[in-house]
């Protein structure tokens, strides 16, 4: 299909960006589109966000998962809506996106993108249905220091958003596999809050969260003390939404 008859059926002026954030235990991940293009006669390699413009019979929230299903192969994903970025030279700060954008048929205009942050356990959801696109790679998020466009912002302010929503939120057990030790709990929020956590503080917290369920079950195979698997009742969370970290 040729690129003019693709824009005709796309809003050249709305997009969606996802920061896809992937755990595995003992870092934070993002899952990130490596860009070729020749730029000046050089051939030069960079890292940015996947997106794309909202389709005319879309909805953001369908444009977003439409992003997320063709990147991954999954469908639902825990996704939340963040943040809208419209600054006029968002799309133009290096002259290598412009010719990028050219090269790709994207019309020359401002475009306000509206940010999405969706979460993936990186051990748990990589099922039959899992199957990343070719140019896809999963980057240690404390790793990546510059991405095309404004893009580093928009993974800036979905950290943020990420953070907030981990003290306030269930968001955590999206991470989480469906058993799991209080260990394996506080090491999550130890890695997206980015600081240690008080062991015996952190017990005392969940101890008051009565949805958070141990279940008659223990470690094997651990060269340590087995620890008792829990694991979350949803339907009890909602009886206790004031109780959060």
């Amino acid at each position: 299909m040729a690129v003019s008859n693709i824009l005709e059926n796309l809003n050249p002026n709305v997009s969606v960006d996802c920061v896809v954030f992937g755990f595995e235990f003992g870092k934070l991940d993002i899952l990130l589109i490596e860009r070729n293009m020749l730029y000046e006669g050089t051939e030069f390699k960079d890292l940015k966000l996947p997106g794309d413009l909202v389709r005319k019979d879309e909805d953001l929230d369908t444009a977003a998962s439409r992003v997320l299903r063709e990147l991954t192969g999954l469908g639902n994903i825990y996704l939340k809506q963040y943040l809208a970025f419209g600054s006029p030279d968002r799309l133009l700060r290096q002259p290598r996106d412009l010719e990028w954008l050219r090269s790709i048929g994207h019309p020359e205009e401002i475009v306000v993108t509206v940010a999405y942050y969706s979460l993936i356990n990186i051990d748990h959801d990589m099922g039959a249905s899992y199957k990343l696109q070719p140019n896809a790679r999963w980057y240690t998020v404390s790793e990546v220091n510059e991405l095309a466009f404004d893009h580093m912002t928009i993974v800036r302010e979905a950290l943020k958003a990420l953070r907030t929503d981990l003290i306030s939120k269930p968001i955590a057990f999206e991470l989480l596999p469906p058993k799991f030790t209080l260990g394996m709990m506080q090491q999550l929020y130890e890695v997206i809050l980015g600081t240690k956590l008080d062991k015996r503080n952190f017990r005392k917290k969940v101890a008051n969260m009565p949805y958070i369920i141990p279940i008659n079950e223990k470690q094997v195979d651990v060269s340590h003390k087995p620890a008792q698997f829990h694991s979350f009742n949803h339907k009890v969370y909602l009886k206790n939404k004031k109780d959060s970290f």
